[in-house]
């Protein structure tokens, strides 16, 4: 009779629910999203790592729940980061590609996690890294393991085949040895790289559908994929549910990449009246990534980068400035990116007031960074705001971001996914 009663105690032990857990947030004002009025002193209440309740006041706090009082701080949305390179640090690309291991950008890319997320974003979409880095960090992240935002993980960049994003500017037998097998030529090897980054666990494609401004190469920054190779890409990865993001710096090259249907142009330098339009009609979205530019240009003469990438670094400085005006003077949507990894990660929202010395207001360059963002990764109904429902991504800050952007240049406190980051 006894260890019937044992087994029945242990059985209901087992099948009954896990406590709930549940954290209280008190603050001083909200912003629920960029497009909606400050709220004053508020509470919101995180149960299992979503949003369960947003009060006004300050409520009580029940039995067993964790309280965080934020007196004299504003709530703000996790802000998201386009255009991340989490597993890389600047200066030195070059040559680090034939002297550094897979297994280093782990390492590098747990401690630039860690700068990233203290610094407010709460979700990145990780634009290129050796095969398996990215996506060890994402797993890491999403299950706790180390401090970090919400990964969305491209892995190796598709890429023409002696063009950026493919290694060169060594002897062909170490191009060859460093080969990422993600180099293809015509529509159908194209088709076919992107399911094998698919199968071996993209969230997204990126390529380098032009020239790049920091490979080791001389040539011109337009188009590398012909138009059906782009067309490829994007036809198939569309029908995998996947979006494709394509560096891209020529004017004729970001037009291709717009008609081609590819859902990002990412940085976008030479962007003219054609390829602006090109993109207003098909719903192409510009990642400006201008903190790239300010990054690299603070190592200008100093030996940071070789001739070849100074050269090409000073041609393109005037047209950064001018970049996002540019664009919006035909309607291109704008979304938040900039290259983390170029320059020191945990800088991130230095963007903001660049964006704005471009003509953005405040506002506009927070929907950037988080509800264009999400609608961006296909995530508006899980991201990008504080609502109920949404996972519990919350930063909080000193100040109004809705007024002045750059207070999100200090963010005191952080929350992804119902976790607190420290």
């Amino acid at each position: 009779m006894r260890l019937k009663l044992l087994l029945v105690t242990a059985a209901a032990l087992v099948a009954a629910p896990a406590m709930a857990d549940t954290t209280v947030i008190h603050a001083d004002g909200l912003v629920v999203d960029a497009a909606s009025a400050p709220r004053g002193k508020s509470t919101v209440i995180v149960t299992d790592g979503r949003i369960t309740a947003i009060e006004d006041g300050w409520s009580a706090v029940p039995d067993g729940a964790t309280m965080v009082h934020l007196e004299g701080k504003t709530l703000v949305p996790g802000l998201i980061d386009l255009h991340t390179h989490l597993t890389g640090d600047p200066g030195g690309d070059f040559w680090k590609e034939a002297v550094e291991p897979d297994e280093w950008g782990v390492v590098l890319g747990a401690k630039n996690a860690r700068r990233t997320v203290l610094a407010g974003f709460t979700t990145v979409r990780e634009a290129g890294s050796a095969q398996h880095t990215a996506f060890s960090l994402r797993r890491a992240t999403a299950e706790g393991l180390m401090p970090g935002p919400r990964i969305i993980a491209a892995g190796p960049a598709l890429a023409l085949v002696g063009g950026h994003g493919d290694t060169n500017g060594f002897r062909p037998e170490i191009n060859a040895a460093l080969d990422s097998g993600y180099t293809c030529t015509g529509p159908v090897e194209c088709a076919e790289k992107v399911r094998l980054a698919s199968q071996n666990g993209a969230d997204v494609i990126k390529i380098t559908a032009t020239g790049g401004v920091l490979s080791q190469q001389g040539r011109g920054l337009e188009a590398h994929f012909s138009d059906e190779e782009m067309s490829a890409i994007a036809r198939t990865a569309h029908s995998l549910g996947l979006k494709v993001m394509a560096h891209a710096h020529g004017a004729r090259g970001i037009e291709a990449v717009a008609r081609a249907g590819i859902d990002t142009v990412d940085h976008g330098t030479y962007i003219d009246e054609a390829a602006a339009k090109a993109m207003k009609a098909n719903g192409t979205v510009l990642i400006p990534t201008l903190m790239a530019l300010q990054g690299v240009s603070e190592g200008l003469g100093k030996g940071v980068y070789t001739p070849v990438v100074e050269a090409k670094i000073r041609a393109v400085q005037p047209l950064m400035a001018t970049l996002v005006s540019r664009a919006r003077e035909h309607g291109v949507t704008i979304a938040f990116g900039t290259d983390a990894g170029v320059y020191q990660h945990g800088r991130n929202a230095e963007e903001f007031r660049l964006m704005m010395a471009q003509g953005m207001t405040s506002r506009e360059a927070l929907a950037a960074a988080t509800t264009t963002a999400a609608k961006v990764l296909g995530m508006e109904n899980e991201i990008g705001r504080i609502a109920v429902g949404y996972s519990a991504d919350i930063i909080a800050v000193q100040g109004n971001p809705l007024d002045d952007a750059t207070v999100l240049e200090k963010v005191d406190w952080v929350m992804v996914r119902g976790r607190v980051m420290e």
